[in-house]
């Protein structure tokens, strides 16, 4: 078992604290959330892990952090994503059970990336990859190597998946604390604030689908993955604190979708359903030309999907996340458009994703 690595740094009262995790390899949403948030150096920028993977920038996003990381004040912590890159690097470990059948796979994958940069992608020989990697490319490597798995201050513990308890947090195992599913269903509380990624937000709600942060105030809990790549409508959200002793959170996002104004009201829907990764499989009922009626298999609600999000697998029918969610809308609301269709639009609001039937002014890119 490899045990969790600890840094405990000191953060200078008054520095702006900016946490942003699960990039998952998308470097344009990085760089204009960036830009929105307006980072300095004299702000601290907390990597909470999954910088990489998944989407089709994580080796120019790999190395903006390494440059970035000269200038600014850059915290990068490792998530599970990096993690297996990393093992990749110092092991053979996972090569028959896991890299094998992904790398083939996952052209878009960072080690691929790597290789093609580097003039020698292929999957067939993965001893000889490994070498291959680590002498072309000592430097990612090494900067890898050096992500810690926590980072814990005064007041804050910021870390991927989640952690036990804030005790021993030398003694844990390193790859739990990256991977570690539905933390906030598991009931946990603390005396410091836990800043944690890696289970998309939007999972943890049945009926309102929402890529905003998730405040547990009373548990002193912040999740924060906004579920970039990973969703359609997915975010890649920052939180934002203006001094480590300070507990007035705010958060921005970026998510790189047209914005419209709304022209009339809207009343928010009641007994809506969220339907999310890996409780998706659905019946058809009546197919149409943008959204088929569908029943969700999971709970029997019946409701329209985009026919886009339908998906057919082994074990049959299936959609990418959905919602019959009606959104509250006031006239003058700013709505981020995901799809247009000739009966409404499917909009976000502050994060929360649902359908609005009103009137849009122009849509602006």
């Amino acid at each position: 078992m490899d045990k969790a690595i600890v840094i405990r740094p000191r953060f200078e009262p008054g520095r702006r604290i900016i946490a942003v995790s699960d990039i998952h390899g998308n470097l344009p949403f990085f760089l204009a959330l960036m830009d929105k948030v307006k980072l300095t150096q004299k702000d601290i920028l907390v990597l909470n892990g999954d910088m990489l993977e998944k989407g089709q920038d994580s080796l120019p996003l790999l190395r903006h952090l390494m440059e970035l990381s000269k200038t600014h004040t850059l915290y990068p912590l490792c998530g599970n994503c990096d993690g297996l890159v990393l093992r990749f690097f110092d092991t053979d470990e996972l090569d028959a059970r896991f890299f094998s059948s992904y790398l083939p796979r996952h052209p878009e994958s960072t080690l691929r990336q790597l290789a093609r940069e580097g003039g020698f992608d292929q999957t067939e020989d993965l001893p000889r990859l490994r070498r291959d990697l680590r002498a072309a490319f000592q430097p990612e490597w090494a900067w890898l190597r050096s992500m810690p798995t926590i980072l814990e201050t005064d007041h804050l513990v910021f870390v991927h998946g989640g952690v036990p308890s804030l005790e021993g947090m030398e003694e844990l195992d390193r790859w739990k604390c990256m991977k570690n599913d539905n933390f906030l269903g598991q009931g946990r509380s603390f005396r410091k604030w836990i800043i944690v990624g890696h289970w998309p937000v939007t999972l943890y709600d049945p009926h309102i689908p929402s890529s905003a942060p998730i405040f547990t105030r009373d548990r002193r809990i912040i999740s924060i993955d906004g579920a970039c790549v990973l969703k359609v409508d997915g975010q890649l959200n920052a939180l934002m604190l203006p001094s480590e002793d300070s507990e007035d959170f705010t958060w921005t996002a970026w998510d790189g979708l047209p914005t419209a104004t709304a022209l009339d009201p809207q009343e928010a829907g009641t007994g809506s359903v969220n339907i999310r990764w890996g409780r998706s499989a659905l019946e058809l009922l009546e197919e149409g030309g943008e959204l088929s009626l569908c029943r969700h298999l999971e709970t029997g609600r019946e409701l329209y999907i985009l026919n886009e999000y339908l998906r057919r697998g082994p074990q049959g029918l299936w959609c990418e996340d959905s919602t019959d969610y009606r959104l509250p809308v006031e006239p003058g609301d700013l709505l981020t458009v995901v799809r247009k269709t000739k009966s409404g639009f499917l909009c976000k609001k502050e994060g929360v994703t649902g359908w609005y039937y009103g009137r849009l002014s122009d849509i602006m890119e």
